[in-house]
Parts: structure tokens; C-alpha cells; sequence
């Protein structure tokens, strides 16, 4: 009877470790005839029936980076992600183990991700102390001052961006000269020794335009900015080490179509390691398929532009990254911009104005998916004249509209 018991005992705690982890395969096909580089695998955990604590992932029998994320902050990991660089007409099998126990496997970081509060009576360099993860204010107040780089701001080794805490929630870029992250150390306003050892900077001057794929109203004749919004908060959900995810909450928006009630839209902009695409991914609180939204990119000075008629757009184009009149210290800056929004939620294509290459967005139902990128002509690794830029532009709207395959 003793032994039956201890056997029961030991039984019982195979169990439990048997629950507390699973493993399985993950299949990537690369169908296409172009080498992909830093294809994101994401992976919904709440199919496996595992509160996951931990994840392995291995390709080949060798671990690889994997990031585990809370993404409704309820405290429990909702997403797994890992990337790969994967051959033309290629397959892959990763093994995954998710486990109930331990904590996140740590890796380098690829990335960089944050959000501060300014405070003129801290004196220190030292302001770890004002970091904060998210921030909400309600119809009538204004944080753009109250936030150093007036909003989160978030890197991989090629390129930076920030997104705006006002009316106008703008998309704004930092260019590199050299691969790396740097933003903990510049804070998007780099000093003069840090520009003289070779540090990014601002790179674009967006003022009241779309900056770079900043989604606004349509009122039938103009885009409108996000005026009338009853609640407005920003919030960091993942720092890395592979991707940065940033997301904006708008309760109660006016989109300022004619006879339409308000809208609850969420907006969360990724950001891979290895990438200079910002993937775009907004959800509403209701259906909107006949409202009627705008966006695209700036028309910097004096620029070409690319389009093909059908979702994609893009510009090459010189101007000073900020307002003349504070060009002090600054010089002129050239970059390449470009968006990419699927057919179907074009409704029209407009004509370039003096500050944007606009589009008019519908369609909708109850999510809007894009995607933003951008170059500087400061790069050592990057590009450094329009006919390079656009063709770059066909071919990542061409990865996009043919992704790989995961089983």
C-alpha cells in the first residue's frame, strides 16, 4: 500500500511538469524568389492553454532570441515573437517550448523604447528617476511640454521614431549615420560633441503635415487632426530586445465626418530589430466602414515622388529638419520617405498639396493595418539617391504583399 502510494505521488508529479511545459514545431516557408531578412514570427499563446512564464526557441538545435509580451497589460503574456532571415524558396522548423514556471529568457537588446517626464528642478543627467510607461489626459490638456521629446520615442539600430503626445499625434523621425542605438544616450537631441562623434539626429520637419503615415479625420475636403478626443493616453507596450511596440488610445474621438458619432481607436506602431519599416495597426471601437479617414507623408521640399497608383507612395526630398528660423546648428537633411496601405482601403489617391502627399482612407470595418518607412541620406548602410529609394520602395511593398508562410 506504501509503495502504491508513493507511486501515485510520483505519477501525480509527473503530471504536473508534463502540464506546466509544451513543445512544438513552428514551420516557415519562404515561397517567394528573394532572401527575406528579419521576418517577424508571431505566435498567439492563448491557443496552447499555457499561462507561459518562460519560452525556449531553437532552430537547428541552437537557441535564438524570443520575446514573450503583455499586450493588454492584465499581467500575463499574450504573444511570442522571435525573427529570422530566411532563403529564397526556403523552409525553416524552430522548436518551441513554453513553460509555466521561470521567468523571460534574457537577450541583448535590439531595440530601445521610452517615455519621460521633463522636470526642470532635477539637475542630474542621471533621470531614470522620470521614466514612465504610459500617460493619460483627458479633452482640454495638452503634455506636449510636459514630455522630453514631446512623446515616446523608440529605435532599432537603423533607425528611430516618435510619435507626438498632442491634437496632432505625428509621426517623427531620427536618422543615423551609423548602425546602432543611441537614443538612451542622445535623447533625440544630440549635444555637439555627440554629433561630432557621429550620433543621429532629427532628420524631418513635420509642423501641422502628416509627418511620416500619421493617420488624421476626413471632413470631406481636409484632413483633421485629433482635436476633439475625450481621453487621450500613450503607452509603452514592449521594449525588446526584438521588437518595441508603441500604442495610442483615443476614447471618444470627433473624426469630424459629417453626422458621424465618436470613436474609441487604438493605434499601436511596431518596430522589429533589423527593420526600417514601422508596422501600423489601428483597431476601432465599432465598425466605421462609411467614415472616412486620411493619411500619407509630407511633401518635404522640393522632393520627387514615387507612386504606383495602388496603396504605395513615396518621396525623396531636402529641407531643413526644423523651422528656418531655428536652423541654428542644423543642416539641411535628405531623406526618403515611404508608405504603404493595402488597395482596398484607398478610397482616393490626392494630388500632392504644399505639405503632404494625402490619400483618403475608408473601408475599415473595425481595423486598419499599414506601414511607414524612411531612410537618411546620412547612412553609411543606406541609401543616398531617389532611383535607389524607389526601388527599394517596390520591392519591400512586394515582401509585404507576399509574406512567408507559418504552420
Amino acid at each position: 500500500m506504501k509503495k502504491r502510494i508513493i507511486s501515485l505521488a510520483l505519477l501525480a508529479a509527473f503530471c504536473s511538469v508534463m502540464t506546466a511545459q509544451q513543445t512544438f514545431e513552428v514551420n516557415v516557408t519562404n515561397k517567394s524568389k528573394t532572401v527575406r531578412k528579419a521576418v517577424p514570427i508571431v505566435l498567439c499563446l492563448h491557443k496552447y492553454g499555457v499561462d507561459v512564464k518562460s519560452a525556449l526557441v531553437t532552430l537547428d538545435g541552437k537557441e535564438i532570441p524570443s520575446q514573450l509580451d503583455d499586450m493588454n497589460g492584465d499581467g500575463k503574456y499574450d504573444e511570442l515573437c522571435f525573427l529570422t532571415d530566411i532563403d529564397k524558396k526556403g523552409r525553416q522548423t524552430f522548436s518551441i517550448t513554453l513553460n509555466e514556471t521561470g521567468k523571460p529568457r534574457e537577450y541583448t537588446p535590439q531595440v530601445y523604447a521610452e517615455m519621460l517626464m521633463s522636470n526642470k528642478k532635477i539637475k542630474s543627467t542621471n533621470k531614470q528617476d522620470l521614466y514612465i510607461s504610459s500617460l493619460s489626459v483627458d479633452n482640454g490638456t495638452n503634455p506636449y511640454w510636459m514630455l522630453h521629446h514631446h512623446g515616446p520615442a523608440f529605435e532599432n539600430d537603423m533607425v528611430a521614431y516618435r510619435i507626438y503626445f498632442d491634437h496632432r499625434q505625428t509621426v517623427d523621425i531620427y536618422g543615423k549615420y551609423r548602425k546602432g542605438l543611441e537614443l538612451k544616450q542622445t535623447q533625440f537631441y544630440p549635444d555637439k560633441e555627440q554629433k561630432a562623434a557621429g550620433f543621429g539626429d532629427d532628420v524631418l520637419w513635420v509642423g501641422e503635415t502628416f509627418g511620416l503615415g500619421t493617420l488624421r479625420g476626413w471632413n470631406g475636403t481636409a484632413p483633421q487632426m485629433l482635436k476633439d478626443v475625450d481621453q487621450r493616453t500613450l503607452r509603452l507596450v514592449a521594449r525588446g530586445p526584438l521588437r518595441t511596440i508603441v500604442e495610442v488610445i483615443d476614447k471618444g474621438w470627433n473624426t469630424e465626418n459629417a453626422g458621424k458619432e465618436k470613436v474609441d481607436m487604438t493605434t499601436r506602431y511596431t518596430l522589429y530589430a533589423g527593420r526600417r519599416d514601422c508596422f501600423v495597426d489601428i483597431k476601432f471601437g465599432k465598425e466605421v466602414n462609411d467614415y472616412r479617414f486620411a493619411t500619407g507623408i509630407i511633401n518635404v521640399k522640393n522632393s520627387q515622388e514615387l507612386t504606383d497608383n495602388n496603396g504605395l507612395r513615396g518621396c525623396w526630398g531636402t529641407d531643413w529638419p526644423v523651422s528656418e528660423k531655428d536652423s541654428a546648428g542644423h543642416k539641411r537633411e535628405t531623406v526618403g520617405l515611404g508608405i504603404r496601405i493595402p488597395s482596398k482601403n484607398v478610397v482616393s489617391e490626392m494630388p500632392a498639396d504644399k505639405d503632404n502627399y494625402p490619400f483618403v482612407i475608408g473601408n475599415v470595418s473595425k481595423e486598419l493595418h499599414y506601414n511607414i518607412t524612411f531612410c537618411s541620406d546620412n547612412e553609411q548602410f543606406g541609401f543616398h539617391n531617389s532611383k535607389d529609394w524607389f526601388e527599394y520602395l517596390k520591392e519591400w511593398k512586394k515582401e509585404l504583399e507576399e509574406p512567408i508562410e507559418i504552420k
